[in-house]
């Protein structure tokens, strides 16, 4: 069992509670943790390099904006998921000025922290 108890700045400069990864318990392929986006905060922008992202977001309003230049969006709630494929450039963006957006999100990555690249538009 892994029960979190402070949480790290990744390098989307958000912090998560590390739950299931190589680090924590030694998987192989998978990474599991708990994200917070602070109100009217986001993410730097980035890709993954070679993995795939699954998000369910579990409280508030997040708009992804995504694309070569972010020129794409796409707002999830409460209830939600959203699939990001490899190398597809975005940036989380919490809508709310006054209540952090909180998601669990799912990689086929066990060290996937390391492979996060920084995005410019």
């Amino acid at each position: 069992m892994i029960r979190p108890d402070r949480a790290a700045t990744g390098r989307q400069q958000l912090d998560y509670f590390l739950g299931v990864s190589g680090e924590t318990c030694g998987s192989t392929g998978l990474a599991m943790h708990l994200v917070v986006v602070p109100p009217d905060a986001s993410a730097e922008p980035h890709y993954h390099d070679g993995y795939e992202t699954a998000i369910y977001q579990l409280e508030g309003r997040v708009e992804t904006r995504y694309g070569d230049r972010l020129e794409q969006s796409v707002v999830t709630e409460a209830g939600d998921f959203l699939f990001v494929p490899p190398g597809v450039p975005h940036q989380a963006v919490n809508l709310s000025d006054t209540e952090p957006a909180v998601a669990i999100i799912a990689r086929n990555d066990a060290n996937e922290h390391e492979r996060v690249v920084p995005y410019r538009t």
